[in-house]
């Protein structure tokens, strides 16, 4: 599913994170107090005011279309009537990212990101129709909670380059299966498509269990 290498995708990854962060989460975190976001199709948005929207390429608010490659973030909130802004002291991680700093993206690493996150919110949906999944802009990962075990899709990170889905119970577990300090991980496009990643899901689950 994936059409860009792994290392393609550390800026975009970046780039995207620092969106979603200072952008959306933000934002939504000074009017409401609510830093959750969501994934849509061909991104992720707020679950509240004010309503942002990443679709592909593009910032959206409303009737307002803004391409995001090469402009500040500074100035992607001024487009959309926002300020650029992590939401402030509540996590100590995040992207790293300064609202002076452009944008940079990778038209096919920001696809297989967006993708990622599409096959993780529909195989979490699947997995728990009643948990509702949340893309947290801490980590920038898409995921949910079960009966204390993690269930997600990160866009990669510093322990896995490429997209992957993981299960992380709370408390540590033994075997094979556990391929991770935090669980268990398989990259996204060794899971190939929704139903890949529910077995894979359905698995930790049962596992988990034990």
């Amino acid at each position: 599913m994936t059409e860009s290498s792994p290392t393609d995708l550390p800026a975009t990854r970046r780039a995207l994170h620092g969106v979603a962060e200072l952008l959306l989460a933000g934002p939504q975190y000074r009017t409401g107090g609510l830093i959750r976001l969501r994934i849509t199709p061909g991104g992720f948005s707020t679950v509240a005011s004010p309503e942002l929207r990443v679709d592909g390429e593009q910032l959206v608010a409303g009737s307002t279309r803004l391409p995001m490659a090469g402009r500040s973030y500074a100035e992607l909130a001024e487009g959309v009537g926002v300020e650029a802004g992590a939401p402030s002291e509540l996590y100590a991680d995040g992207s790293g990212v300064d609202p002076s700093e452009s944008v940079t993206l990778d038209p096919a690493a920001a696809r297989t990101i967006v993708a990622a996150f599409a096959l993780g919110d529909a195989a979490l949906r699947d997995l728990a129709p009643d948990a509702e999944p949340v893309l947290w802009p801490e980590h920038f990962d898409v995921g949910i909670t079960v009966l204390e075990v993690n269930y997600g899709v990160s866009p990669g990170d510093g322990y896995l380059a490429e997209p992957y889905a993981y299960v992380g119970p709370h408390h540590p577990r033994r075997g094979a299966f556990w391929n991770a300090p935090f669980g268990a991980t398989r990259p996204v496009a060794a899971l190939a498509d929704v139903a890949g990643a529910l077995r894979f899901f359905r698995e930790g689950r049962d596992r988990a269990s034990d």
